[in-house]
């Protein structure tokens, strides 16, 4: 069970080569930015050519016996080198891969895990375990790696891509770290389950990516996190293998798999997991609920994420969010609402949330949709607008990387009675690092799930760079904003990891009585150093 697309991925962006955005899609969506930022350069860059890239040889060669696992091709190593983040992109475009892996090496089985482990260890060579390849903050980049190590390798996990295992009775799986999620599911589907597990970067990312990054799923309640889908887990660390049991809830003491969960391959190599499945969803329905207060509608989402009502999608875009993405032009922004079941209608549920949404001045204008079958509903207005957005956004964001334009996203949670003034904040610092620049732009917000304690805002922003500065302008934006999600004590990243990119923040946001911790347990687990050094703590230089 390999990669579920035939098409050619793309070295430099997201997805695929043949996705990209072209044409008519291309020109109407640089006419939307004309529109909202007028003295924008939007001149294409295209990218340059692998084979015209300078990129240093291998310093090092696999030992004979993993030399059928190992890859030194130029194409493979260059697209090992980075993730899929907009400084990523940015850099890819103009040529700027300073950090290569000197090998790509591909385990088929889990002795292969253990041996290529194990050769690391002794060789003191880094090893950065990669699914993939979708982490946007530095994850996967061996950033720095080559001035301390004698040796980088990429440890690709996706050609250890199975289910292994199906329990019925239990509504469980056995699943290797290296499945991408459409296989997953379609392997899934014949026995009528679901892991029900979608991020937006679900085609392309791995079971073990999620695992180690603890990513959040499209699902805006109850089951967010991957976290709380997993019941065992089975890790491959330089000092043994760590397997936990198979148990629906234990009490045991701190919970062995929430060590690993969310390490970013710092403490092992996460080869398999048990994921806890849920039947198809048969019966759906959605609805666009629009405000002209936002605060209204803000209200409206708290009393619903407090309701137990536990819809399937509960997004909040803001005004400039609706109007971007969702083409629906509102003062008080877009509430997308939808519900879903395997055992039931829902629609006395959509009910009670449009009556929660109508005391706060919410309206329907394109009615509500429903369905009894597999089939999704059919989106019309603004929800469906959303949706066909929402899901070429990638592709879109590297049409505009193309063009100078800076398209990034903050990420984080905070409590309902902070969020509007996060919101004013963030927005408030991101215009004044626009002006500081000298350039233009604006900011969006979302909520991608609700909680009853909170939301987790999702904050786009856009903005007219300039192609020679575009990383360092990006930077500096980023600095901004993540000050203040510091200074509001709103988490650095909800869903998207740590990596490198996040760490400064990372560092504040954690208590140095926990950093102990995870340093302790980073030697006594990789006590030569090894494992994706740099990534949530600093290295140890072997």
């Amino acid at each position: 069970m390999t990669s579920t697309t035939a098409k050619t991925r793309s070295w430099w962006g997201w997805g695929n080569v043949d996705d990209a955005v072209t044409g008519s899609e291309k020109e109407e969506l640089l006419n939307r930015v004309r529109l909202l930022l007028p003295d924008a350069d939007l001149s294409t860059h295209e990218p340059p050519e692998v084979a015209d890239l300078t990129v240093p040889a291998p310093r090092i060669q696999a030992p004979t016996s993993l030399g059928h696992l190992a890859s030194d091709d130029l194409t493979d190593r260059v697209a090992h080198a980075h993730g899929k983040a907009y400084r990523d992109v940015i850099r890819n475009l103009k040529g700027q891969v300073d950090d290569v892996p000197d090998l790509v090496v591909r385990p088929r089985t889990e002795q292969d895990v253990v041996d290529v482990l194990q050769w690391s260890t002794d060789a003191g060579v880094a090893l950065v375990p990669f699914g993939g390849g979708s982490s946007v903050t530095g994850g996967v980049e061996p950033r720095g790696l080559a001035d301390t190590y004698p040796g980088v390798v990429c440890l690709d996990m996706t050609d250890m891509d199975q289910i292994l295992e199906i329990d019925h009775t239990s509504r469980a799986a056995r699943i290797q770290a290296g499945a991408y999620g459409p296989a997953i599911e379609d392997g899934l589907k014949p026995h009528g389950l679901t892991l029900r597990h979608f991020p937006q970067s679900f085609e392309f990312s791995t079971l073990g990516g999620w695992l180690a990054t603890r990513a959040g799923g499209h699902f805006a309640t109850v089951y967010t996190h991957i976290d709380d889908l997993v019941e065992s887990m089975r890790v491959i660390t330089p000092v043994g293998a760590a397997e936990s049991w198979r148990l629906p809830g234990s009490g045991a003491g701190p919970s062995q798999d929430r060590m690993f969960l969310g390490s970013e391959g710092t403490l092992g190599v996460i080869t398999e997991a048990w994921m806890r499945l849920q039947d198809r969803p048969r019966w759906r329905t959605g609805a666009s609920v629009i405000f002209n207060d936002y605060s209204a509608a803000v209200q409206a989402t708290r009393e619903i994420a407090q309701s137990g009502l536990y819809p399937a999608n509960c997004r909040l875009l803001d005004p400039v969010e609706a109007i971007l993405n969702a083409g629906t032009p509102t003062s008080g922004g877009v509430l997308v609402l939808g519900f879903e079941s395997a055992s039931r209608p829902m629609d006395n549920a959509m009910s009670v949330a449009l009556e929660i949404c109508q005391d706060h001045g919410g309206t329907v204008p394109d009615g509500v949709r429903s369905t009894d079958s597999e089939q999704q509903t059919t989106r019309t207005g603004a929800a469906g607008t959303w949706r066909s957005s929402f899901i070429r956004m990638p592709y879109q964001r590297d049409a505009l990387a193309q063009s100078s334009m800076i398209v990034e996203t903050f990420e984080t949670s905070c409590t309902w009675d902070k969020v509007e003034q996060l919101r004013d904040a963030v927005n408030a610092a991101a215009m004044s690092a626009f002006e500081s620049l000298g350039i233009t732009g604006v900011v969006s917000c979302r909520f991608t799930h609700v909680y009853p304690d909170g939301p987790a805002p999702y904050f786009g922003i856009y903005a007219g760079g300039t192609w020679d500065k575009t990383v360092e302008q990006w930077d500096q934006i980023k600095k901004a904003v993540s000050a203040v999600l510091v200074e509001h004590r709103a988490t650095i990243t909800h869903h998207h990891s740590v990596g490198r990119d996040h760490r400064p923040w990372y560092d504040q946001q954690r208590s140095e009585p926990f950093a102990r911790s995870l340093r302790a347990s980073k030697d006594a687990l990789d006590p030569a150093g090894v494992l994706n050094p740099g990534v949530l703590i600093d290295p140890r230089p072997p």
